[in-house]
């Protein structure tokens, strides 16, 4: 993605199921499971470079020992800052209590971070401030080991005011309205409200307080109140929680827009937002790595019992298609061959495009998270010449002598790397002019390998907003000199924003929507983004259920291929010589290549939850209105 944007946050989830001895003496250090979790969020830092936090919990402590400890950062390198300073803690507790080295006991009543259960997250701020403050996991402190509630999630609230509104009604006072804070105190007060109720039956009982604490760990029934507490919650997410005496949970909306999976075995259960950073920390196999079903959640009791429970009635499943074109690591066996077959779905328009002249077109990618779908690009490119050197050796096969045939079966596909990103280039200059010229010189092409006769191929993840494909990648490209560039995008085009984490706000920002609004205009049918705007303004206070998507009328009176060829237009200027095309996916070969993963409203506009339309409306009445606030 050439277009650099904000997206997917990542979580991991460790409990370890025997005692800290047990893995002190299999593998060394009663550290095993902090080491496992620097390991998980380290190969997730895709996920989230704006700030990473750990959280991790010891069980059976006695009262005046510290059981709770949390490390945050918003440094540059925000996960090897966390452990640096938990490392640092760990060696000075060691250092200064030399006799802890060996008694693991001691450790776990003495040592920092050395508990049984961890969590770890990365962060990537879809908005709002980027302080420490803002970074997960976030912690709701009480005197009661039971109402302790650690929480850190990958996700975004559609409907947060009025979740927002909710607490005000039952009495809270939310210390701010972001998401994160509403959706914990949510959970916080349907876990007060079944500890209160807990402990009025075992009073009843006759059951002191003090002999109460480990009944109420017992009984705590907490599918029950992730099912009150997530009743009204409209978004994607997949949500991670930790109680103070020990339970957690992990759940997952009921579309499976964001993505959960787990591995159990005799020494471990574990969760995370990727199954290959499972499969590679814990040398997992594929098939014991399984995906947490949507509207369920993962709960592992204190006593390590593990279940998977129905919280939330699944609604059709609409998995983020983002997390296979570009977001998750291509590690993941599935996604690899998802990735390939995308690039290869797009060549027979590619083929149009350079008139079937594989011989004088040269194919590449930039960025290089595009490298998978080039491969599969590549594969039927290759297939097409080999179609066409079989066609030419039937044509010529009374006249072919064996240097004619050699000749014929030596041609090759031609695959170069003809752009390399040299440096993130810091804007020191905010003149538009000289802005522009740097922004230029952020990419290196590779001269000498492209002719003037020649098409160039250029296939990226996606095109969102354009603007770095037009102020540097297409700049640089076109000092080669080829004949046509052609730009892929093994995506379809982005014309609706997104509400359930990837930081997709403003229709403005999207190449395709303004595309359509000059075709629009070009056509003399300027009237429709009137319409459309009093449509949007008339629901404003309707019920979500109510909420019809009127923004899809902007792209209706026209094509796929003349949005793409507007885009084109919109990518060249006077400076450009060479002919400039734009191919993207289509959706229907998406849904091809990821049958699994649905999820394409940022593409079609049908969004998975009745909070999405309002998003949708609200975002095209603040761009008529020229509001530049987010939607959601």
């Amino acid at each position: 993605m050439s277009d650099a944007i904000k997206h997917e946050c990542g979580i991991s989830v460790i409990r370890l199921l025997k005692p800290l001895e047990y893995y002190k003496e299999k593998y060394g250090t009663a550290f095993y499971g902090v080491n496992k979790m620097y390991l998980m969020m380290e190969k997730q830092h895709n996920r989230g470079q704006d700030g990473a936090g750990f959280a991790s919990i010891k069980l059976d402590m006695e009262p005046g020992e510290r059981y709770i400890s949390r490390q945050r950062s918003i440094a540059q390198q925000p996960i090897q800052d966390i452990f640096a300073q938990i490392n640092s803690r760990i060696n000075q507790v060691l250092l200064e209590n030399p006799e802890y080295a060996d008694d693991v006991a001691l450790q776990k009543r003495h040592v920092p971070y050395v508990g049984e259960l961890l969590l770890g997250h990365v962060r990537y701020g879809t908005f709002g401030k980027n302080s420490v403050e803002s970074v997960h996991p976030f912690l709701r402190q009480n005197n009661w080991m039971h109402r302790n509630l650690i929480v850190a999630g990958n996700f975004n609230m559609t409907n947060v005011f009025k979740l927002f509104n909710k607490l005000v009604e039952l009495g809270q006072h939310p210390k701010e309205k972001a998401d994160t804070i509403t959706v914990m105190e949510k959970i916080g007060h349907f876990l007060d409200d079944a500890v209160a109720k807990i402990y009025k039956k075992l009073k009843k009982e006759g059951f002191s307080k003090f002999e109460a604490s480990p009944q109420i760990a017992e009984r705590l029934n907490i599918a029950k109140i992730l099912k009150k507490a997530s009743k009204e919650w409209d978004g994607g997410y997949a949500m991670a929680g930790l109680l103070g005496h020990g339970d957690a949970f992990v759940l997952r909306d009921p579309s499976g827009i964001r993505p959960a999976y787990y591995y159990k075995d005799d020494e471990v259960v574990v969760v995370a937002s990727e199954r290959p950073v499972i499969q590679t920390v814990f040398n997992a196999k594929f098939e014991d790595v399984k995906e947490l079903d949507p509207g369920h959640a993962m709960i592992i009791k204190k006593s390590g019992k593990t279940s998977i429970e129905k919280i939330q009635e699944p609604h059709e499943r609409k998995a983020c298609s983002f997390e296979r074109i570009y977001f998750s690591r291509g590690s993941d066996a599935e996604i690899y061959q998802e990735r390939k077959e995308l690039g290869r779905l797009l060549m027979p328009e590619v083929l149009k495009h350079i008139d079937h002249d594989t011989q004088n077109s040269v194919f590449s990618y930039i960025p290089n998270t595009a490298e998978t779908s080039f491969y599969g690009m590549v594969e039927a490119a290759q297939a097409e010449l080999d179609k066409q050197k079989a066609a030419e050796i039937l044509e010529r096969r009374n006249e072919l002598d064996k240097q004619g045939l050699e000749a014929i079966l030596s041609k090759k596909l031609r695959t170069e790397k003809i752009a390399i990103k040299d440096v993130k280039l810091r804007t020191f200059i905010t003149e538009d002019s000289s802005r522009d010229d740097l922004v230029a010189h952020v990419y290196d092409v590779t001269y000498g390998v492209v002719k003037e006769s020649d098409n160039l191929v250029i296939i990226d993840d996606s095109i969102v907003r354009g603007t770095t494909l037009k102020k540097s990648i297409i700049k640089m490209l076109s000092r080669l000199n080829p004949k046509k560039i052609v730009v892929v995008s093994s995506a379809p085009q982005i014309r609706y924003p997104d509400c359930y984490g990837i930081d997709m706000a403003k229709l403005q920002d999207f190449i395709a929507f303004r595309a359509a609004i000059d075709l629009l205009k070009e056509n003399g049918k300027e009237e429709i983004i009137n319409q459309v705007y009093e449509k949007c303004v008339s629901q404003v206070d309707f019920e979500d259920v109510d909420v019809i998507n009127y923004v899809k009328e902007i792209y209706e009176p026209f094509t796929d291929e003349e949005i793409s060829n507007k885009i084109a237009e919109l990518l060249k200027d006077e400076t450009i010589a060479p002919e400039v095309s734009v191919i993207y996916q289509k959706v229907s070969d998406l849904h091809k290549a990821c049958p699994k993963n649905l999820g394409d409203w940022y593409f079609t506009g049908d969004y998975p939850t009745v909070g999405g339309n309002r998003v949708v409306n609200r975002a095209f009445i603040n761009y008529v209105e020229g509001n530049l606030k987010r939607a959601y």
